[in-house]
């Protein structure tokens, strides 16, 4: 099982934290994609050639996410892993909410044919007359008849397309449509087990191999000898991850009566102008027992077998959240160096 962590996409801090996660072991490192939060984050990318996560299906056209995708896979010899999902701040920033699923649909089987190199028909791109004409009102001597990434070094492996889900029908559209599927279902094996079940069948059902269909998770994880700091640590970053389990106000997946109650307040209760940190509002939403079970906060050795039984569910690839602004900073450098030192070593290839 890999790990990879997840961080801002500030270029310069982008850089130095590739050049730890690297130091340390870490299989990769993902960037967010929040243009109103953050930097861009194909620039954070380009400097240091790996992944988003994740960028969203609204604000760019897909070709363009292609491209972008496509110019750090050939800047860095194959490492970029393209992470997409439906939005959540980029959108809200926008004042709207996440892509509605057949939208979402088509974006994320064209984005898969611009990267295999494919040609996509005018037709399935979604775009409004009235910001653009058709080419033919041209009336040019000839133009493209189909949309194609044409400059891409064929050379090179196609960029993997990893779908993040939590509801049931986006689970299974990415298990029907992504190279893989990260779920956002917090770190309970009973609720991954669920999503994994439910992306195979899909992708059974649409003539694929459900054995062959890569599985990842989006799991909050702060290592700290001293489980109470190491829950303050992770309370920020696990809200916005556990809210996508509730984000249109009915919860997905398997949860009891006290889990779903904490989601329901969680809803309820979220400022997206204090999205993610760790000294808001809804981070004090989330009692103890929650964090327990929706995250992994404790010493090396909970780290470890916690993170062991994701492997045993046939996860291959775990992206982590760790401490998020509004935290102690001296615990944090101290919680993720001991990540590095103590956790990262087991999962490093060849160890």
């Amino acid at each position: 099982m890999e790990l990879w962590n997840l961080t801002h996409s500030r270029p310069d801090h982008a850089l130095a934290a590739a050049r730890r996660a690297e130091a340390a072991g870490w299989a990769g490192l993902c960037v967010v994609d929040s243009q109103n939060l953050a930097p861009d984050a194909y620039v954070a990318l380009t400097l240091a050639a790996t992944g988003t996560g994740v960028t969203n299906s609204v604000t760019r056209h897909p070709a363009v996410t292609a491209s972008a995708a496509m110019a750090v896979q050939q800047v860095s010899g194959g490492r970029m892993a393209l992470g997409i999902g439906r939005g959540d701040s980029a959108l809200a920033h926008l004042g709207r909410s996440p892509a509605r699923l057949a939208g979402f649909t088509r974006y994320v089987e064209v984005l898969q044919q611009y990267l295999r190199g494919e040609a996509v028909p005018f037709d399935r791109l979604a775009m409004d007359d009235r910001i653009a004409a058709p080419v033919a009102h041209l009336e040019l001597a000839d133009h493209p008849d189909a949309s194609r990434i044409r400059w891409f070094d064929r050379d090179l492996p196609k960029v993997p397309l990893e779908i993040a889900a939590t509801g049931p029908r986006v689970i299974e559209v990415a298990g029907r449509v992504a190279d893989r599927v990260l779920l956002t279902l917090g770190a309970v094996p009973e609720r991954l087990r669920w999503g994994i079940d439910l992306a195979r069948r899909a992708r059974q059902a649409a003539g694929g191999d459900p054995d062959g269909l890569a599985i990842g998770a989006y799991v909050n994880l702060v290592c700290h000898e001293d489980a109470a700091v190491a829950r303050d640590l992770v309370r920020g970053g696990l809200t916005t991850f556990a809210r996508f389990s509730v984000m249109h106000g009915d919860v997905s997946g398997p949860a009891d009566q006290d889990t779903r109650a904490v989601l329901n307040r969680l809803h309820d209760g979220y400022d997206m102008r204090q999205h993610t940190r760790a000294d808001s509002g809804q981070a004090r939403l989330l009692d103890d027992a929650f964090v327990d079970a929706f995250a992994i906060a404790g010493p090396p050795d909970h780290c470890l077998r916690r993170l062991g039984e994701l492997a045993d569910l046939g996860i291959d690839k775990v992206i982590v959240s760790g401490p998020t602004a509004g935290s102690d900073r001296q615990q944090a450098r101290a919680a993720m160096a001991l990540l590095d030192e103590a956790v990262v070593p087991e999962f490093a290839a060849g160890s």
